[in-house]
């Protein structure tokens, strides 16, 4: 009976010895590794991993050897760091890389904002040699057009009356000068003057609205009087027109003896008030 118990004791400690658990530090090694073999560690950092499976195996010769002992432990100890530094190393090149990769991006932002930025003043500087040069033009085109309208007004008071009213400019030709008395044809100095005076118009105010008013003194009958004035301001009109003046522009328009500017009971009166008046407009603002 003793024999048998003795064969037995032996067995258990056989069966025991074979089945010895590893220590916990060789349990974390093992751990540590498989972990980072699986992280970034494998691409960002193989030398690292490699030597980190080195004391793991040597941990595992260790423990196999002799078992649970301090070497085991300090083998398995030195794998866990050598994971733990792979690892670590991975994140820094990760890291590094990311860090690469903004500072990439950065400059290529920067770079082009700086080219839109550079692109966006050259286009400004242009816009505003474009506006200078606008400006300029149309400061001699105006300086140029004062110029001639103050020629214009020059040579028209050289044969007429010119006055700046409420109404608009209105140039005065005596109907003396123009017509034979009780006629409505102009007389050929008369077209000499009525040339000058388109040229003057054309000149100095192209867009103007014109209107001709053929005026009379108070003998005779009203409506005789009504209708030559008519017919004199219109052969004004169509004299002007054929120098050159927008037909659109221009109308004539019959007063007679409505509206005197001196008294009709004096010769000089009466010659006063047989006249035409030409009115300039200006155009409306577009």
């Amino acid at each position: 009976m003793k024999s048998k118990w003795l064969a037995c004791a032996g067995l258990v400690a056989l069966v025991g010895c074979g089945t010895t658990l590893p220590p916990k530090e060789l349990v974390d090694a093992r751990a540590a590794y498989q972990r980072a073999s699986k992280g970034p560690a494998a691409a960002q950092s193989p030398a690292e991993l490699h030597v980190a499976k080195q004391a793991l195996d040597q941990a595992e010769r260790t423990f196999a050897d002799d078992g649970v002992t301090p070497q085991t432990k300090d083998h398995a100890y030195i794998a866990v760091r050598k994971a733990e530094l792979a690892e670590a190393s991975a994140r820094q090149a990760l890291a590094l890389k990311e860090k690469e990769a903004a500072e990439r991006a950065y400059e290529k932002a920067t770079g082009e904002s700086l080219k839109r930025a550079q692109s966006d003043l050259a286009a400004t500087k242009s816009n505003l040699e474009k506006t200078k040069d606008q400006l300029e033009r149309e400061k001699k085109a105006r300086e140029e057009a004062e110029k001639k309208a103050a020629q214009a007004l020059a040579d028209l008071q050289k044969i007429a009356s010119v006055k700046q009213e409420s109404r608009g400019m209105v140039i005065t030709l005596s109907g003396s000068v123009l017509f034979a008395s009780n006629e409505s044809a102009l007389l050929p100095a008369a077209m000499v003057k009525l040339n000058d005076v388109a040229d003057a118009l054309i000149k100095g105010n192209p867009d103007s609205n014109i209107t001709v008013e053929g005026h009379t003194d108070s003998q005779g009958q009203r409506q005789y009087n009504m209708e030559l004035g008519e017919k004199r301001a219109q052969s004004v009109r169509d004299h002007l027109v054929s120098r050159g003046v927008a037909a659109d522009r221009i109308k004539a328009v019959g007063i007679g003896p409505d509206r005197p500017i001196a008294d009709n009971k004096t010769a000089e009166g009466r010659a006063n008030n047989r006249r035409v008046e030409i009115i300039v407009q200006p155009a409306p603002a577009k």
